[in-house]
């Protein structure tokens, strides 16, 4: 069985192509290799048993090509930053949605082979996760308001009775409110793959990944993940920035991890047509994530709480995966601490081009903090 890879080259892509050539598959990959992310270069951890295409999305020719012979396709490819969508605005909508919409028109267009598709989508379409108050039950707050925001006042509020809710899981089920260009793109990326893969009958699986980590994550993209970002900080001796009181809470998976839950959406047919989160399922507050990666480098750089707020930012979002654990037998296994141990041990070695600064220069700029 032939399998594609869109955005094969990146993290979480080559984890899966490592993978899946491990159980047998052939496996092509498709990636523009992004120089945000990979410098201009290949990188070095790309497997040499899979056969690799490098281009953009968009161009459909060179796209019809890549699926050739191909039965699955895991459609990686995406800009990802929360913050950097927010005004890369025309790059972020081209890459993801133009990119997606070829994609599928090939599908539906053209004679191919294609037998199921997987589509990574985001835990970032559901804006604030899941809330209860203890008056109104389980409620879905909206953003906060800037008034609040500037007062300092980090928290989350029942938009019933604006008493102080508490975060609970968040369910697949759950009313979506994207706050940012990225993640308005990962819905309606995961809304196009499941409208189509319905009216053509095609298995199709969006996977809603919450914060995942591990080795290979680029050290030098300040717009990555929130691990990646303050790892570079402090290999380059300087304090992780956190925004607000750096109570605010994510949920983490290891990479591993979140390569069981794809490889398992691509096995079972009870996946088919299905959404799932992918998560540990237990929230971790930032500053933790900071206070964790000091610890284990040895350093004492110290965090630099900014008592600022981002635009675009959720105060706590953690996943249910009651749904992904009864329906395909998911079951995380990789506990924060050691995957933590498996990042630092991994970057030891490798360098980090701390680019936060410029980064948060650029945020300011445009009024994108308060």
């Amino acid at each position: 069985m032939r399998i594609l890879i869109t955005g094969g080259c990146g993290f979480i892509g080559s984890h899966l192509v490592d993978r899946l050539v491990t159980q047998g598959y052939k496996v092509r990959v498709y990636d523009l290799l992004e120089p945000q992310v990979h410098q201009g270069k290949k990188p070095e951890y790309l497997n040499n048993n899979a056969e690799y295409i490098f281009s953009d999305l968009r161009d459909r020719d060179t796209l019809k090509k890549a699926l050739r012979n191909v039965e699955i396709i895991f459609h990686l490819a995406s800009q990802v930053g929360v913050g950097q969508s927010m005004y890369q605005i025309e790059k972020y909508t081209s890459h993801n949605l133009t990119g997606t919409a070829v994609l599928l028109d090939l599908l539906v267009n053209t004679k191919n082979k294609v037998k199921k598709l997987i589509v990574a989508s985001s835990m970032s379409i559901y804006g604030e996760g899941a809330y209860k108050c203890k008056n109104c039950g389980v409620v879905y707050p909206l953003e906060r308001s800037l008034k609040q925001l500037r007062k300092r006042d980090w928290e989350v509020y029942c938009p019933e009775c604006k008493k102080r809710v508490k975060p609970i899981p968040t369910p697949e089920d759950k009313p979506l409110y994207p706050s940012s260009i990225y993640a308005s793109n990962k819905r309606v990326q995961e809304e196009m793959c499941m409208i189509v893969g319905k009216a053509y009958k095609l298995p199709t699986v969006a996977l809603r990944y919450f914060n995942v980590y591990g080795p290979r994550q680029s050290l030098s993209n300040p717009y990555t993940g929130v691990g990646a970002i303050f790892l570079a900080r402090v290999k380059n001796n300087k304090p992780p920035l956190v925004f607000e009181d750096g109570r605010q809470s994510r949920d983490f998976i290891y990479i591993d991890d979140l390569i069981t839950a794809n490889i398992l959406a691509m096995e079972k047919k009870e996946a088919d047509y299905q959404i799932f989160n992918v998560g540990s399922g237990q929230p971790i507050r930032i500053i933790e994530i900071a206070y964790t990666i000091i610890s284990l480098l040895g350093t004492d750089v110290g965090v630099n709480v900014l008592n600022k707020y981002r635009i675009g930012d959720i105060r706590h979002c953690y996943a249910d995966i009651s749904k992904i654990k009864s329906t395909l037998g998911f079951k995380p296994r990789v506990k924060f601490g050691e995957g933590m141990r498996r990042l630092i041990s991994w970057a030891e070695s490798r360098r980090a081009l701390d680019l936060t600064d410029k980064a948060q220069r650029e945020l300011e700029k445009r009024h994108l903090t308060t």
